[in-house]
């Protein structure tokens, strides 16, 4: 039994910057930094199980979206048979070891297989599995760089391909990637941190009346877990819905240039380097509208995504710690929401 998502006590930037990556994947992502025992992994769990479950191929080890993008494997059988089976699965976590080889995350072909049997035989990785699931990175700073590179590139891509010796396989590679890390263990380079769509800094919640809470919920759930879900299950059954609402809303949303514009004001008077923070800010922007039942943005919805999107890309100085410049992102969302 999960603790439910409902039930989480404060976090909230969090729990909003998970919900956005669930109503629009192509955000990129959420990196999620401070000290352990903050429900960080908690909150992932709950959310993938408040879920409802997913159309995938049947008995395809890559999730295949029947109705989406497919696989080699798959691609081979709707062509020779002409349809494919379904059946019904849960969104799951999958967690990424850290000491993880590059085989071991993107897979790999069995070329003994192949030049005897003179078939493709693909050994699948972890992001076969992560495949319209959630994907877990803890401590995502301690992993190799060519790693992370490799878990971004797919991430932004949303395909795997996997070539050796002249045979290739290709499978989709599309989930939602949460990284978490703790800034006393190490830094990820600037080019990593531009790469997830959001970021929050979460910490132990100081308020007293707030901990006692948290305590009073940890203890009715671990004394009766089926009772503790089925008080909090109509909250979780509104969230759900008004998550796949959001999804279906999202399509219709089209951001009008005053609202673009207003987004490239602030990212231009912070200085940002390139243009993702204005195409996540947008995303970002968009899925919140949806989430509170609009199909147009507001500037509530600009300044509320402005941090999660933009406070792990603002330059700093040597030695200064993320988080410094809200005072100046403050500034900017001020001066550009009220022109």
């Amino acid at each position: 039994m999960i603790f439910p998502f409902t039930a989480i006590v404060g976090q909230d930037e969090m729990k909003t910057g998970l919900i956005l990556n669930v109503i629009n994947p192509s955000i990129g992502g959420l990196l999620i930094m401070g000290e352990k025992g903050t429900a960080k992994s908690t909150a992932v769990r709950a959310l993938a199980e408040l879920l409802p479950e997913i159309d995938v191929v049947k008995g395809c080890p890559f999730n295949c979206d029947p109705d989406g993008l497919l696989c080699s494997g798959c691609r081979e059988i709707l062509e020779s048979e002409g349809s494919l089976e379904r059946e019904r699965k849960k969104m799951e976590v999958v967690e990424l070891p850290l000491g993880i080889t590059e085989d071991r995350l993107i897979g790999t072909l069995d070329i003994e297989h192949a030049i005897k049997k003179g078939e493709k035989r693909f050994e699948p990785g972890i992001l076969a599995a992560a495949n319209r699931n959630f994907l877990y990175v803890d401590e995502v700073n301690l992993l190799e760089d060519h790693i992370v590179d490799l878990l971004l590139d797919s991430a932004a891509m949303g395909v795997n391909t996997v070539e050796r010796e002249g045979v290739s396989f290709t499978h989709p590679a599309r989930f939602i990637l949460v990284g978490t890390m703790n800034p006393e263990e190490g830094d990820l380079r600037p080019q990593l941190l531009d790469r997830f769509g959001l970021c929050v800094q979460v910490g132990s919640i100081q308020d007293k009346a707030k901990r006692v809470e948290i305590l009073r919920r940890r203890a009715a759930f671990d004394a009766d877990p089926e009772a503790f879900a089925a008080v909090w299950q109509p909250e979780q059954d509104g969230l759900s819905k008004g998550i796949m609402a959001a999804k279906g809303r999202l399509g219709r949303i089209i951001p009008p240039d005053a609202a673009l514009e207003r987004i490239v004001g602030v990212t231009t008077s912070l200085e940002l380097d390139g243009h993702r923070a204005d195409i996540v800010m947008m995303k970002a922007a968009m899925a919140l509208a949806a989430f509170r039942g609009r199909v147009s943005i507001s500037d509530d919805d600009i300044r509320d995504v402005a941090q999660l999107a933009l406070s792990h890309r603002m330059k700093r100085l040597p030695f200064e710690e993320m988080g410094v410049g809200m005072e100046r992102l403050e500034t900017a969302l001020t001066g550009v929401l009220r022109a």
